[in-house]
């Protein structure tokens, strides 16, 4: 995990943040945790927007002088290793298996 090891040694002495989501758009999100923590950048893989509902328990963590939210805490899901599914509050999946099949809520492809 370099990146982690690399963020670490950048801002040494400054720790990360879990608190609940109060509200986000596709570019920042505001947390509350100890403090409110307004208008932070979110950061995602590249090609992957997302907006977090209200609620959500997220991660920040300090980067350069400023924060970034890298994400909210999975819920349980039954993947194995290697696999991907993609969720929407609203309950539509993508789920991306290891045998190179493809389900679209739920129905194979």
């Amino acid at each position: 995990m370099w990146l982690i090891d690399y963020i670490t040694k950048q801002n040494a002495g400054d720790s990360a943040n879990k608190g609940e989501v109060s509200s986000a758009d596709s570019q920042t999100v505001s947390v509350v945790s100890s403090n409110l923590l307004r208008s932070v950048k979110q950061v995602f893989p590249y090609g992957v927007i997302s907006v977090p509902p209200s609620g959500e328990s997220a991660v920040v963590i300090p980067l350069k002088g400023e924060n970034v939210a890298v994400g909210t805490f999975a819920e349980k899901r039954d993947i194995k290793p290697g696999e991907l599914l993609l969720y929407s509050q609203g309950g539509a999946e993508i789920y991306l298996c290891n045998n190179g099949k493809v389900y679209i809520n739920g129905v194979e492809y």
